[in-house]
């Protein structure tokens, strides 16, 4: 049975029967017959009759409160045996109060029509198509998505990017993380409800590391900290070596190290730029003032620290060079990726490079790091 003891709520239903309703209003040629919610003797939770040039047609919807991909997978292979019970067979049809792309896209792998509460819909069934995509998100989905990539979940995804092949068991994870078993737990629903990741004998392994990075490139935020701009007179081979000296070589304690442009230059060159980008704390801050001998600028600035907040992203570190410390590759990238628009052609250079990942192996190219 497609049903199961825990009904969604009879408001859902009726805010998906009025909005499946008013969808199909809109075609000229359908005449809505009927819509019936809950049919009895029949697994499905609304049934909508209607008639197209004389013949009668059924569709069989089935609504959830969640429409994570994992949520929806589950349902739409029964969504479709169910729909068959019927005569004439009926078209199977999701509902949802949002639907992702990602959610989106399996319905459409299963040929199953959607429709959410947004109004993301799609529709084939004889001659008539419907697609309808709009561009928003709930704020409870926007939420939800935000709190994936905050800064102590941004900690475990960046481990999981490193090595985006290895099953990780919670605890594990959690340690080389250094977050909370709990958080580690919220992380990995989310991510398994989004199917970017799969729980597997040996542990949690990302399924679908690229989807997981773009959206995490989508919604990125700058890390917080006090952005501060400084003036040098060393440029070049002089402020390589003398920023390289400022930088701890252990990147497990580093508390200052490359970043933006300044770490892509080391992990995947794209084109040199007049102003150098680091994060640090307080202490990589004086290190950084003494061996580049700063100065502060109001203008003409060409260092630019990032004091930060949070001081996760100093366990992320890599050294493609001897005392070269830089942000990783993925902190690298999304820092690229919203400083303009040749921080963009950069970060997709980089992405091309470094960031890959080659069939079902998944294998990040960090060989040369």
């Amino acid at each position: 049975m497609l049903k199961s003891d825990h009904r969604v709520n009879d408001d859902l239903e009726i805010r998906a029967a009025d909005a499946i309703k008013a969808l199909l209003e809109r075609v000229p040629v359908i005449k809505v017959e009927k819509i019936e919610l809950t049919p009895p003797r029949f697994s499905v939770d609304i049934l909508a009759e209607l008639t197209m040039d004389g013949n009668r047609r059924l569709l069989a919807c089935e609504v959830k409160p969640i429409g994570q991909p994992r949520h929806v997978r589950a349902a739409l292979l029964q969504l479709r045996k169910a729909s068959v019970q019927f005569d004439p067979p009926a078209t199977p049809i999701f509902i949802a109060p949002y639907l992702s792309p990602e959610a989106q896209a399996l319905c459409r792998e299963f040929d199953v029509g959607y429709l959410d509460l947004v109004g993301n819909a799609w529709l084939a069934f004889d001659t008539v198509f419907i697609e309808r995509f709009v561009d928003t998100k709930p704020p409870a989905v926007q939420r939800s998505l935000k709190s994936v990539f905050k800064p102590k979940s941004a900690q475990v995804l960046r481990v999981l990017l490193r090595e985006p092949d290895r099953a990780w068991r919670v605890a594990d994870l959690a340690h080389a993380a250094d977050v909370s078993l709990g958080h580690v737990s919220n992380v990995r629903n989310e991510l398994v409800d989004r199917e970017w990741a799969e729980i597997t004998d040996e542990g949690l392994r990302l399924s679908q590391p690229d989807e997981l990075l773009s959206t995490w490139h989508d919604a990125y935020e700058a890390p917080a900290g006090e952005r501060l701009a400084f003036y040098t007179t060393l440029h070049g081979t002089s402020f390589d070596i003398a920023a390289r000296s400022a930088l701890n070589a252990d990147p497990g304690s580093s508390r200052a190290m490359f970043a933006s442009f300044s770490a892509a230059h080391w992990l995947a060159p794209y084109g040199r730029v007049a102003t150098q980008y680091f994060y640090a704390d307080a202490d990589g801050l004086e290190q950084l003032r003494k061996a580049l001998k700063l100065s502060p600028a109001t203008s003409g600035s060409n260092v630019v620290i990032t004091v930060l907040k949070e001081h996760g992203l100093f366990n992320d570190a890599v050294e493609p060079a001897p005392n070269a410390v830089c942000t990783s590759p993925v902190q690298t990238y999304l820092d690229l990726a919203i400083a303009g628009e040749w921080g963009g052609e950069a970060a997709g250079h980089l992405r091309k490079e470094v960031l890959t990942w080659r069939g079902d192996t998944k294998v990040m190219n960090l060989s040369d790091i």
